[in-house]
């Protein structure tokens, strides 16, 4: 599980990702990132909502993400707000495609850093 400086906690912080940041689209999961300073931390957050599955359908898929969101974390992302928002198909999806679809995501959310490093 990313440590708490890792998580997005508040609810005001979910709302201002998923409204004014950046949208990456795909089969599984939206993702919407907003860019932070660049010494900050990442912060991941995510939404499965009842359409999903049941419970444990989906606190399995929040254990799979929270595992790719360790990984990419270990790899030095930083700087952005990442909220992931499941799609009903992602409750079927193996690991194997999930982590592949997250990480071209967050792929596309770190081309996105690149111009503003060097603009500052």
């Amino acid at each position: 599980m990313p440590a708490r400086r890792n998580r997005v906690t508040r609810g005001e912080d979910y709302r201002q990702t998923v409204r004014a940041g950046r949208r990456v689209g795909g089969a599984l999961c939206i993702t919407h990132a907003v860019l932070r300073s660049t010494g900050s931390e990442a912060r991941f957050g995510f939404i499965i909502s009842k359409a999903v599955g049941n419970a444990v359908t989906r606190n399995l898929l929040r254990r799979r993400l929270k595992t790719i969101v360790e990984q990419r974390l270990r790899s030095g992302i930083a700087g952005v707000d990442v909220v992931f928002r499941a799609l009903p198909a992602s409750a079927e999806a193996d690991f194997a495609s999930l982590d592949r679809e997250i990480n071209r995501a967050l792929d596309r959310v770190e081309r996105w850093q690149t111009p503003a490093q060097v603009a500052t």
